[in-house]
């Protein structure tokens, strides 16, 4: 039977300080740790932590927080901990899963926990129209456009000389801003051509 710990925070700039510590209260045994949103299911640290727990480990957290953010993700989680027989220990909460009143309120909490996150969009949504309507919102600022630089790197692309992904790195775009772009300096200049590779 080991201890396992799992730290979570959302952004590259959070500290996982404080979680490290609560696990070395545990005294865990091995953690998997990484920097990605609750609302992000695809985290790499969490299906290898799930794949690495067996029958009568114990699962530690800071909060259900950091397991998922949605009552659905995370439920779907605890299933699977409890398919495993894996407890489920969460150190805000109080939580422990070995026992049916822990299993009770880690659902609620869990309601909770959505329920506090979708207020949170409400009010965002509600603050951005009472903007508009104010005239002080006017949405993200476009990202500006070396159009030189663009259209020396498009003739290079078009040529083979470099790839799609090498375009975008010197630019310093995402795919989705490259391709708008491309689609639009090619409206521009009345290409027709649409193969992209």
């Amino acid at each position: 039977m080991s201890k396992i710990g799992y730290i979570r925070v959302s952004t590259e700039n959070q500290e996982t300080a404080r979680q490290q510590e609560i696990m070395c209260d545990y005294q865990v045994d091995r953690i998997f740790s990484e920097k990605l949103s609750g609302a992000n299911t695809d985290r790499p640290q969490l299906h290898a932590m799930l794949d690495y727990v067996r029958e009568g480990d114990t699962l530690y957290i800071e909060s259900i927080s950091r397991l998922g953010r949605s009552t659905r993700d995370l439920l779907n989680i605890i299933d699977t901990l409890n398919d495993k027989g894996v407890s489920l220990v969460s150190h805000k909460e109080n939580i422990d899963t070995q026992s049916p009143t822990g299993k009770f309120m880690l659902t609620v909490f869990a309601a909770l926990s959505q329920l506090e996150r979708e207020q949170l969009k409400q009010r965002q949504r509600e603050g951005i129209e009472i903007a508009k309507a104010q005239g002080k919102y006017t949405g993200r600022k476009p990202i500006p456009t070396d159009w030189v630089k663009f259209e020396q790197l498009y003739g290079e692309w078009k040529a083979k000389h470099i790839t799609g992904r090498d375009f975008m790195r010197r630019m310093g775009i995402t795919a989705n801003t490259f391709y708008r772009r491309v689609r639009q300096y090619e409206a521009t200049h009345g290409i027709t051509e649409q193969t992209i590779t």
